[in-house]
């Protein structure tokens, strides 16, 4: 809106101050009004997840905000005996298990849809797990892990926007005190 005052990225060296990177808004994104923005590349189809659902997610990410360096990237075996094995991640929604803007862009979701979400700093990993233990998702390498602290530990100018690619697998609902695994959506 014109004359509202300039949304500045988190930049821990230019607390305080009144300029910085102005946070970047895409055109062809959703915004929300928690600040993350997200584009639907295929919608899926089936019960979208709730709290206390079991996710099954498969997921790339990128710092945005540092040369759109990859930090994960979808296990893309060339051939041999590996080659159909994804390593997926699940977790419980609502339960704090990953990132917040992840959980908030998969509420939205359906089993086989694929979401690009822009995750602005304070929607992402948290400082008090930098080893990406309680909060996730977390990166599946030595290097991905590496090139994610770099930006997240960076007290710098950087710019700590990251850029997760997530694909909802499949939703499983809880019944009778254990999960019932929910129809799975092929590509």
């Amino acid at each position: 809106a014109a004359g509202a005052p300039a949304v500045f990225e988190t930049a821990p060296a230019l607390t305080g101050k009144d300029y910085g990177k102005i946070r970047t808004t895409y055109p062809d994104f959703t915004s929300t009004p928690s600040g993350i923005q997200y584009k639907d590349r295929r919608t899926g189809s089936g019960p979208s997840p709730e709290t206390g659902d079991r996710c099954v997610i498969d997921w790339e990410g990128y710092t945005v905000g540092y040369y759109g360096r990859p930090f994960q990237l979808k296990n893309k075996v060339k051939g041999g005996a590996f080659a159909d094995d994804i390593d997926l991640t699940r977790f419980v929604l609502g339960r704090g298990e990953m990132v917040p803007a992840l959980e908030e862009a998969l509420r939205g979701m359906k089993p086989g849809g694929i979401r690009q979400v822009i995750v602005p700093p304070e929607l992402g990993y948290p400082e008090s797990d930098p080893g990406h233990k309680k909060v996730g998702p977390k990166p599946k390498t030595f290097s991905g892990q590496r090139a994610l602290n770099f930006v997240l530990e960076n007290k710098g100018l950087i710019d700590k926007t990251l850029l997760i690619n997530v694909t909802l697998v499949r939703v499983d609902k809880m019944v009778d005190g254990a999960f019932v695994i929910g129809k799975k959506i092929q590509e």
